[in-house]
C-alpha cells in the first residue's frame, strides 16, 4: 500500500489550524505536477513558524520528535518525486523547514545534523514577520525574498507556490503524523497545548476523540474554580463556558483556561484586539484599519456597540486572509457563551444594555 492510500485510510488532517485533509492536499500537488508535464521543480515546506499565543506544540514536537518530522518531510519528497519530471525523468523536489526564529536558536544544531545530506534545508522565519508570517502563502513570499504578507487565492500553493511551482505546505505535527502513518504507528492522537490558569501547563499527546473536559481531567488541569476556556487558538480560538466542554478541540489544538474571578474580561478582549492590531500585515484595508478602529471604539469612554458590531462583520466578510476573518470569533463567542455568567451588577449601563447587539 502506498503512502497516499495509508494517509487516506488514517483520515489524517492538517494540524496547522485549518484541518484540511492531508491526502487531498498531497493529491492536488501530485495532480498539478501531472498536469504540467514539463514542470521541472516542486517544493515541500514544513511550517514551523508558530506565533499565536498559547500554541506551543510545534516547539515541543521539534524538541522531542524532530527525527520523525524530518522523516515525514522526506516521505513527502519521495512521494512527489515520482510526479516531478526533469532531465532523464528524474524528479527534482526540494524541501524547506520554515523555522520560528526562537526555535532555530534552540534547535539549529540538532536539526542541521538530521538534515545533513538531504534536499531539505532550514529557512529561518524573519524575526519581524510576526504571526502572519506563518500563513502558508506568506511563508512562500518570505522564502522568495518578497514582502511577508498573504497572497490572494486562487491560485493556491498546491498549483502555484514557490516561484510558481507546485508546492506542498504542511504543519510540523502533520509531517510527524505522516511518519507514524508510514510506519503503521499512527493511533489517531494529536498534541494539545494547555496554558493559562492551570497547574500543569504543557503539551500533551492524547486521543483526537477526547473532549475538552476529558483532556482537562486526564492532564489534571480541570479547575476547581469558576472558569471558561478558549480552544483552537490562543487569540483566534472559540471561547466556551464550563458547560460546553463535551466537544473536541479543533484548529491548532490549544486550550487556554481562564479563571472568571481572577481575570478582568475587558482586559482579555483588549488583549485579543491588541494582538490582531499589532499582527496585521497591513496589506488589506479591512484588517489594517478595522482592527485599529475596533480597539479605538472598544476603549472609548462610551462604546458605540453598533459600530463595533459592524466592524466585526466587515472584517469577517472582506479580509484577505484568516487573521482578519478570525477577529470576531473570540469576541462574539465570549459574549455569547461566557458573559452571561459574569456578575453584571457593577457594569456600566452602556455595556449591559448594548451587549445583545454583539451576540
Amino acid at each position: 500500500m502506498d503512502i497516499l492510500e495509508k494517509i487516506k485510510l488514517a483520515g489524517l488532517v492538517g494540524r496547522g489550524g485549518a484541518c484540511f485533509p492531508v491526502a487531498k492536499k498531497w493529491s492536488a500537488v501530485a495532480q498539478a505536477l501531472a498536469d504540467k508535464a514539463g514542470e521541472k521543480k516542486c517544493y515541500v515546506v514544513c511550517n514551523a513558524a508558530e506565533g499565536e499565543p498559547g500554541v506551543i506544540k510545534d516547539d515541543y514536537i521539534l524538541e522531542h520528535h524532530a527525527d520523525q518530522v524530518i522523516n515525514g518531510m522526506k516521505i513527502a519528497v519521495d512521494f512527489l518525486s515520482a510526479y516531478a519530471k526533469a532531465s532523464a525523468d528524474k524528479g527534482v523536489v526540494k524541501g524547506y523547514l520554515f523555522l520560528n526564529y526562537g526555535y532555530n536558536k534552540k534547535l539549529k544544531k540538532k536539526l542541521t545534523v538530521l538534515l545533513k545530506s538531504s534536499v531539505i534545508e532550514i529557512f529561518v522565519k524573519p524575526p519581524n514577520a510576526g504571526y502572519i508570517g506563518g500563513e502558508e502563502s506568506a511563508i512562500l513570499n518570505a522564502i522568495e525574498g518578497r514582502r511577508v504578507e498573504p497572497r490572494l487565492k486562487p491560485p493556491f500553493p498546491t498549483t502555484a507556490g514557490l516561484w510558481g511551482c507546485p508546492t506542498l505546505v504542511n504543519n510540523v505535527e502533520t509531517f510527524y503524523n505522516v511518519s507514524l502513518v508510514e510506519a503503521n504507528r499512527y493511533e489517531n492522537k494529536r498534541f494539545y497545548s494547555l496554558t493559562g490558569d492551570c497547574p500543569r501547563e504543557g503539551v500533551y499527546d492524547l486521543p483526537e476523540s477526547f473532549s475538552i473536559e476529558k483532556i482537562l481531567k486526564a492532564t489534571k488541569n480541570y479547575p476547581k474554580f469558576p472558569f471558561f476556556v478558549q480552544c483552537g487558538g490562543g487569540a483566534a480560538g472559540e471561547v466556551l463556558n464550563s458547560r460546553q466542554l463535551k466537544r473536541s478541540v479543533q484548529g491548532a489544538g490549544s486550550i487556554t483556561i481562564y479563571s472568571i474571578t481572577k481575570n478582568n474580561y475587558k482586559k482579555i478582549i483588549k488583549s485579543w484586539l491588541n494582538f490582531f492590531m499589532s499582527e496585521s500585515c497591513g496589506q488589506c484595508a479591512p484588517c489594517r484599519e478595522g482592527t485599529f478602529r475596533l480597539g479605538e471604539v472598544f476603549l472609548a469612554g462610551k462604546t458605540d456597540w453598533v459600530l463595533f458590531n459592524n466592524l466585526l462583520d466587515n472584517l469577517a466578510d472582506t479580509s484577505v486572509c484568516a487573521l482578519g476573518c478570525s477577529v470576531p470569533v473570540p469576541i462574539r463567542s465570549f459574549l455569547k457563551n461566557v458573559y452571561p455568567q459574569i456578575n453584571q451588577a457593577n457594569e456600566s449601563t452602556n455595556f449591559t444594555t448594548n451587549i445583545q447587539i454583539l451576540k
